[in-house]
């Protein structure tokens, strides 16, 4: 069943033209490069944050775990979407 699906998944990418694998190439990369500087800039902000105010620190840091995670959930599908850009 499995080598099946990878056949038919060996064939669709063969018929896909060499712009179209870059364009989804670049998209995946952007999309991955953009994610990593959010999350980073969200730990920055919240290092900051729990410095000026430590008290504050575990809502600050329930924040920050769901501000990531939203950032990476966009990404996550925006690279499944350049994925399925290659395979269809």
């Amino acid at each position: 069943m499995l080598s099946a699906i990878l056949s038919v998944l060996l064939q669709a990418t063969d018929a896909v033209s060499p712009i179209s694998q870059v364009g989804a190439a670049l998209g995946a990369a952007l999309t991955a490069f953009g994610a990593a500087v959010g999350i980073s800039r969200i730990g920055v902000s919240a290092m900051e944050a729990i410095a000026r105010q430590p008290e504050a620190s575990g809502d600050i840091r329930s924040n920050m775990i769901v501000a990531a995670a939203l950032i990476e959930g966009v990404s996550f599908f925006a690279v499944i979407t350049c994925a399925l850009v290659l395979f269809l």
